[in-house]
């Protein structure tokens, strides 16, 4: 869905708020209690808190980005928008991991609470269960049904389905606890209160912070919100409200709850932290039957059933959209980016997803560290997020639809405050670290084997038609364009305009005063005259057709030297060039050598007196080889569709005698090309022929611009091939001769 796109369809304030409310309210309680206790006594309530507070300033920063950016993928697409496709797939990379860990947790603690309950069950009904019932063997089948459950209900409707019963349900049963507990302390005296709650700093500052690094991760899942953006319907209003309702949601439920549990929930005499360490896992379940009897655990096991199905579905349905996002991009493979026609979800990326959460589940026997790397990583990237809240803000000159109060106070306490805690989670628990080293390494091996490539290729296209995107990034390129007659000028400038991003791209004329070898006093003066003029007639003619480029002027011996020291010194992106003449041996020409050496990309324009970039409507894409400048190429045409209404034919030629295997593969590897550089806008067109140039030729004629690479002559030289003359030559029709950086 297209930026700024009205949503008619979709998730709503309810249904969005229940995918945070999903993921954030109830497993992370029921599972980090009891080590919260153990660490730090009563304090715990504060550490809760405290997480609560910081949660609320990445929620600030999260807020402001998903207004900005209502698209899904989270994290990922906000790092793509401001930072580079490269940390953007790192990042989306590993929230995409963290978000399947997360799931892997939630099912296999499904299966636990399931299995317990039933054991719980069967030993009131008929006695001492079966040893089996408990296993882990029927522990993974019932957490790899919960996940096929889910995955069917995600394939089957956009949204997945809200989790209202799931969410309903668990908010009913910790309400009855919080009741309960209520009740339970009219019995205790003030007295009595104040004794449960003293040491109320049992661990002192350091057990309130280690009670906070454990606990965190209680409170993430409001950014998932964020991950489903592009199915929530007034994203900018909606997103922010569903992620502020989400954690209040889970604020008042645990800080009453832990209040209930550290004064009602233990033995008179008895402490939080020291009932807490004898059985951490399953405190809240005994505080429960403490003040509820044995409804009070039965009551647990409910919630804690409810939790963990809520938040199986809601990080596996942020997960896929995640990987859809990256699949759109190139980031991942294509082929998750499939949706379903009739019902709109992403088949490919929720059944990849949920795949390899079961795999993880059945393989994997101890799934602790990659719980913990999903911890840390959650706190790293919410460290990204407050980054790049501050580079959108100010490369923006603003906020967006949604201010984030006290900025940048605000994201810069996020930012040390979540490095802080993932730094004492890595030094606490060194295999998550580790497991997080290593998927990042997995990722890094995939990315330049296999994704980089196509992802780059998207990315500068994506880049060239979203100006907004240079901005955000604080990319201002400067395009070159040396003058010799003015009169060919204003094609030239029309082209570097097109290259140029508007507000943020410069365009660069350059006008070479040329010395003679035997110069003397006086020579210089008629070369700068000369050289002003150009000038001056460029820029008039710029102004004529509404463009404003920069100019500039040199002396130089040499104007080929020149030309490149200035496109070097200035740090030019692009260096736009004219033909005038193909007569004699072009290979040893100076605009050859500029075209191999050059540390900028070139481009070459041949076009006809009177021609107008406006006119063009059918360009011509010849492809072969290997791609050379499929990167180029793909900005190229991204300006191009950025300055008009313009359609591409990408042709390839294949010999006659060329199996049919061969033409087929031709037609894929095409129709890619045509995917990634020009989608909804183009066709494609495989012809077997023997004679390439002339069927080029023959295309060309029909064409309003052909774009042609140049060809590589060595493993390191490239320039005019002597297929790239000949079409040169032979055609009557513009030509762009494109050579990718030096």
């Amino acid at each position: 869905m297209s930026d700024g796109e009205t949503r008619v369809s979709g998730m709503g304030l309810l249904e969005a708020t229940s995918v945070g409310v999903g993921a954030i309210v109830g497993g992370g309680i029921l599972a980090l209690t009891g080590l919260a206790f153990a660490t730090s006594g009563p304090s715990a309530i504060l550490a809760f808190a405290l997480n609560g507070i910081l949660a609320f300033l990445t929620a600030a920063s999260f807020a402001e980005l998903s207004a900005m950016f209502p698209q899904s993928g989270g994290t990922y697409t906000y790092a793509k928008k401001v930072l580079s496709v490269e940390a953007a797939f790192a990042i989306g990379w590993v929230v995409w991991f963290a978000s399947i860990t997360a799931g892997v947790l939630y099912s296999v603690g499904f299966g636990y609470f399931m299995a317990a309950a039933t054991a719980e069950f069967w030993r009131t009904v008929s006695g001492e269960p079966p040893a089996w019932l408990t296993a882990r063997p029927a522990v993974v089948v019932l957490a790899v049904l919960a996940i096929a459950f889910y995955t069917s209900r995600l394939a089957r409707k956009s949204g997945g389905g809200a989790a209202h019963w799931e969410n309903f349900g668990k908010l009913v049963v910790f309400a009855v606890l919080i009741v309960g507990g209520v009740f339970a302390l009219r019995s205790h005296s003030m007295e009595s209160v104040g004794a449960s709650l003293t040491p109320f700093f049992y661990g002192g500052a350091l057990g309130l912070f280690q009670a906070m690094g454990f606990t965190f991760i209680a409170m993430q899942g409001f950014d998932l919100i964020a991950a489903a953006g592009g199915e929530i319907r007034d994203p900018t209003r909606t997103i922010p409200r569903a992620m502020f309702l989400s954690l209040g949601i889970a604020l008042a439920t645990y800080l009453p709850l832990l209040f209930t549990i550290a004064v009602a929930g233990i033995e008179p005499g008895q402490s939080i932290a020291s009932a807490s360490r004898s059985n951490p896992e399953e405190i809240v379940a005994i505080a429960a039957k403490r003040f509820l009897g044995p409804l009070g655990y039965w009551l647990v096991l409910v919630a804690a059933v409810l939790s963990m199905l809520s938040a199986l579905r809601a990080n596996l349905f942020a997960a896929s959209r995640i990987a859809l996002a990256m699949a759109r991009d190139r980031t991942m493979p294509y082929l998750l980016a499939k949706t379903d026609r009739a019902r709109d979800t992403p088949v490919a990326a929720i059944l990849a997803t949920a795949s390899i959460i079961a795999v993880v589940v059945v393989v994997l026997a101890d799934v602790g560290a990659a719980g913990a790397a999903s911890s840390l990583i959650f706190l790293v990237t919410f460290a990204a997020a407050h980054w790049i809240a501050i580079l959108a803000r100010r490369r923006r000159g603003g906020p967006g639809p949604f201010r984030m109060p006290w900025f940048p106070l605000v994201p810069t306490l996020g930012i040390a405050t979540c490095l802080m805690l993932a730094a004492y989670q890595g030094v606490m628990v060194p295999s998550a670290g580790l497991v997080a080293g290593i998927w990042l390494c997995v990722g890094g091996i995939l990315f330049v084997g296999l994704l980089g490539r196509p992802a780059r290729v998207v990315d500068a296209s994506t880049e060239a038609q979203d100006p907004e995107v240079s901005r955000l990034r604080g990319h201002s390129p400067l395009i070159l364009v040396p003058v010799i007659n003015p009169t060919n000028a204003e094609p030239m400038i029309a082209v570097a305009n097109a290259l140029s991003p508007p507000e943020v791209g410069r365009v660069l004329l350059l006008s070479v005063a040329v010395l003679p070898n035997d110069w003397k006093a006086g020579d210089d003066i008629l070369a700068v005259r000369h050289a002003q003029a150009v000038l001056g007639e460029t820029l008039i003619a710029s102004a004529r057709v509404g463009l404003f480029p920069e100019a500039l002027a040199t002396l130089a011996f040499n104007p080929w030297k020149e030309i490149s020291r200035i496109a070097a010194e200035h740090r030019c992106e692009s260096l736009l060039l004219g033909l005038t003449t193909l007569e004699g041996d072009v290979s040893k020409s100076p605009l050859n050598r500029i075209l191999s050496t050059a540390s900028c990309e070139v481009v070459v324009l041949r076009a006809p007196l009177g021609w107008q970039l406006s006119a063009v409507r059918n360009i011509l894409v010849p492809v072969g080889g290997r791609g050379w400048h499929d990167r180029l190429r793909a900005r190229l045409l991204g300006s191009l569709f950025r300055t008009g209404d313009r359609h591409v034919t990408f042709l390839r030629v294949v010999p006659e005698n060329a199996p049919a295997q061969t033409c087929t593969r031709a037609r894929r590897d095409l129709a890619r090309v045509a995917r990634d550089e020009a989608p909804g806008r183009s066709r494609v067109k495989v012809v077997t022929c023997n004679e390439a140039t002339q069927v080029i030729v023959n295309h060309a004629a029909e064409s309003d611009l052909v774009i042609l690479g140049v060809e590589r002559t060595s493993r390191y030289k490239k320039g005019f091939g002597q297929m790239t003359l000949r079409i040169a030559r032979e055609s009557s029709s513009p030509i762009l001769i494109i050579s990718h950086r030096g």
